[in-house]
């Protein structure tokens, strides 16, 4: 079943709302809705991490990398032109898991954040 507040983010991935789903249970609805707000100030768009790849290819390479808060990645790609942007296309294949992968991250930090504040 979805959690009514799931209407609070509906800009999720279904494998994002899948995962949602799975760490959010036994949440009330006010530890939701304090879920929702700080997990949508944290997660990252898929369509935004496609768009600073794609500046890779026409001068700063790995600026993708940076807002994943991936530095020594992006520093690297920085200085390597996007490992003479073959690390830079498959950044652009793998956009939606990375992104994932990041989301998934501060999903597991709100929630702590959340659970800590029930005491």
């Amino acid at each position: 079943m979805i959690h009514p507040f799931y209407n609070l983010l509906p800009e999720l991935e279904p494998d994002e709302m899948a995962y949602a789903q799975s760490v959010s249970m036994g949440f009330n609805d006010a530890d939701f809705q304090l879920f929702a707000n700080m997990y949508r100030y944290r997660r990252k768009d898929p369509q935004m991490i496609l768009f600073t790849c794609l500046i890779g290819f026409f001068g700063f390479a790995g600026i993708h990398r940076f807002i994943l808060n991936q530095v020594g990645m992006g520093v690297l790609y920085f200085f390597t032109g996007g490992l003479c942007l073959i690390g830079t296309i498959v950044d652009l294949i793998n956009h939606r898991a990375l992104t994932f992968e990041f989301n998934r991250q501060m999903m597991n930090e709100v929630v702590a954040i959340v659970k800590g504040m029930r005491g």
